[in-house]
């Protein structure tokens, strides 16, 4: 009931598309491609997984998130770079002046555009990211100095 705190929702924060994986029951993708595969494509930083053609059923640029964006913004799919480039404009534009006009942002995202998140803010290596668990529903909550730094971090 604090309707007065001001609420933004933006596609930067939106789950990263796994192009052609996109939908795809894990088990069965295992299966055909292999397990170590899919790990890469899941959780590699650069690695694409096969992407979609704008003319693919499942294609973003048919979801009505994505209408009003140039379609050349729209990937056919997405590894954790992408979604990086995606999301640092959001935290360059919205979240970091916020915090350093003293204000507490709270972010609720998917899981990647977390981890990308927390890749960008902590200085995460691109391997050491591979390893970054964002679990479901679990606050993380980060304190930075007046240059934007991470102080501290603590999960709840």
């Amino acid at each position: 009931d604090q309707l007065w705190i001001p609420e933004t929702k933006t596609w930067r924060l939106n789950e990263r598309h796994y192009g052609a994986l996109q939908g795809l029951n894990k088990k069965a993708t295992a299966e055909k491609y292999g397990d170590e595969q899919v790990h890469i494509w899941r959780r590699s930083y650069d690695v694409l997984p096969p992407l979609l053609k704008a003319t693919d059923e499942g294609s973003a640029l048919h979801d009505r998130r994505y209408a009003n964006l140039d379609p050349r913004t729209v990937p056919g799919g997405e590894n954790l770079k992408v979604t990086l480039e995606r999301v640092i404009p959001l935290w360059q534009d919205e979240i970091a002046p916020k915090l350093l006009d003293g204000k507490n942002v709270i972010i609720a995202a998917h899981g990647n555009s977390l981890r990308a998140l927390s890749k960008y803010i902590e200085n995460i290596s691109d391997d050491d990211i591979m390893n970054l668990e964002m679990a479901t529903g679990q606050p993380v909550v980060y304190d930075f100095d007046d240059k934007l730094n991470v102080l501290s971090k603590e999960k709840y």
